[in-house]
């Protein structure tokens, strides 16, 4: 079976605490490899400030998750963030070649720097 890399953004609802952040965060990390998924990386940005409200709150618990998965396994993950309570948004996407280049070389340190930082900015 040909699996696919994903990339899932998801926001936890901000009212709960630390430790009930780590249980959902887990949860869903078990529920993508109950469906034959594979977890490279989930990256916990923490709490933000959204531009506008989302459900009544102003910000919300970040977390970014990399994946290889059957195309089959997003749709039963994104239907159980969509029924989750804590989960306010999510966004699931499927790389491509170009995404998945850009993906190993910043994983590698490799990317270009476009802008160089003078002393000024700092």
């Amino acid at each position: 079976m040909k699996k696919n890399f994903y990339e899932i953004t998801y926001i936890i609802n901000p009212v709960l605490d630390d430790e009930q952040y780590k249980e959902v965060v887990d949860q869903v990390s078990k529920l993508i490899e109950s469906k034959d998924g594979e977890l490279v990386e989930v990256d916990e940005w923490g709490l933000k400030r959204f531009a506008y409200e989302i459900a009544g709150k102003s910000n919300g618990y970040y977390v970014n998750a990399y994946f290889n998965a059957p195309s089959e396994a997003v749709e039963p993950v994104e239907r159980q963030l969509r029924i989750n309570d804590n989960i306010l948004r999510y966004l699931t996407l499927k790389y491509d070649s170009k995404m998945l280049a850009y993906y190993d070389k910043r994983k590698k340190g490799e990317l270009p720097t476009i802008f160089e930082e003078t002393e000024e900015e700092e």
